[in-house]
């Protein structure tokens, strides 16, 4: 298993035979995630000890109890808490595994979930059997039939909810135009002065809008939009230290720091988990 740091161990790897679906086997007793968000639906399920976990605007626990449930696009940070250890299993469901799953399950709309912590048993248990079954690879049947179950169970009793309220038109335009200002210029040098000015705001209010659109900070939303632009350039190749300056971080060394802290594995590790 591939060493994190000193204290922590982490692997990664893609579901074999389903296009979308990336697994992470976890356990740390150091690590902690700054917020950050996926563009995966992620599902984590707790086998020993446990942390905390901050999303929502408030702080809970990730326990053997808890299934963890966030919905694409969603932010959320944690930190080992009281726990010394960590010991966890994470599903990260994509577009195309999404598009399948809701196919099986005949759904027209992606389900969106209101909580983030669900105390079910059985579904706890389901996602654990479906990990071991996913790592293991030796039975697409069965693999199939405990993804499709189990997320089927999990989608129709607790996926009900509506996605989250909108907010203001004008700030709804502003958020537009900022969005727009940074996926054309996330490797540049971007300003927060000059990211408020844009949209006639002070740095304060500009803030607070990104705070209340989506959860995270500029810089934090700027991270995750060149974290992204990273992985792009690695998935189609490129070398760690190219795709690190090409996303806009200072070097090699500030993208592994960043993803690290992002995803709890490096980009290296990454790379060769969709390579395999």
């Amino acid at each position: 298993m591939p060493r994190v740091d000193i204290n922590n161990s982490a692997r990664f790897w893609q579901a074999p035979g389903m296009a979308g679906l990336s697994c992470l086997a976890a356990d740390f007793t150091t690590h902690d995630y700054a917020p950050h968000s996926h563009e995966a639906f992620v599902i984590a399920v707790t086998e020993a000890g446990g942390s905390e976990f901050s999303s929502r605007g408030r702080t809970d626990e990730a326990t053997s109890s808890v299934l963890l449930v966030f919905n694409p696009d969603e932010p959320h940070s944690g930190r080992m808490g009281r726990s010394e250890r960590w010991l966890y299993r994470g599903l990260y469901l994509g577009a195309d595994a999404v598009d399948a799953v809701k196919r099986a399950l005949q759904l027209e709309n992606t389900p969106y979930f209101t909580e983030n912590a669900f105390g079910d048993d059985d579904l706890i248990a389901a996602f654990v059997a479906l990990h071991h079954a996913l790592e293991t690879g030796h039975d697409p049947f069965e693999q199939r039939e405990l993804l499709i179950d189990g997320l089927g169970t999990l989608f129709r009793r607790h996926g009900s909810g509506p996605a989250r309220l909108s907010i203001a038109p004008r700030d709804q335009a502003r958020m537009a135009t900022l969005r727009d200002m940074i996926r054309a210029h996330y490797a540049t040098d971007l300003s927060l002065d000059g990211m408020a000015a844009e949209v006639d705001l002070s740095p304060f209010q500009l803030i607070g809008l990104f705070k209340r659109a989506t959860g995270l900070t500029p810089h934090a939303f700027l991270t995750q939009v060149r974290l992204k632009a990273a992985s792009a350039a690695l998935a189609a190749g490129r070398p760690i230290v190219e795709a690190a300056l090409a996303a806009g971080f200072y070097d090699q060394s500030a993208l592994t720091r960043h993803f690290k802290r992002s995803y709890g594995i490096t980009p290296r590790q990454w790379v060769h988990a969709i390579k395999a």
